[in-house]
């Protein structure tokens, strides 16, 4: 049973193309962990300012183990004495996959 990590950032308008430039870099490292399923950081469509990164793992104990890395220490200290903040604001929230379905291409459903 996969868990799912979202980070919730309040996140302005005008720096949503570097919250996508600071991601970018750290997406290719996430899938040298054990237990890494999914990455995907998810934009407003609308005039709201919270993005979320949704991360999913085989386990918590992937997810800690992640947490606890030295790759993610850095990724997150990279440029933080240089750079300000993106986001404002952020909140942790946490799920246990209880149902899925994902998509089998057939495409004729329906039909």
């Amino acid at each position: 049973m996969s868990v799912v990590k979202i980070n919730a950032l309040t996140v302005p308008a005008e720096t949503g193309d570097e919250i996508v430039n600071r991601f970018a870099p750290a997406i290719e490292r996430l899938d040298s962990f054990e237990g890494f399923e999914r990455f995907a950081l998810l934009k407003p469509t609308d005039d709201r300012s919270v993005w979320f990164v949704y991360t999913q793992w085989a386990s918590e104990e992937a997810y800690e183990g992640w947490k606890n890395s030295r790759a993610f220490a850095s990724s997150h200290a990279e440029g933080a004495e240089k750079k300000k903040p993106v986001a404002t604001g952020a909140e942790l929230l946490e799920f246990e996959t209880t149902l899925e379905a994902t998509g089998f291409g057939t495409g004729d459903a329906g039909q």
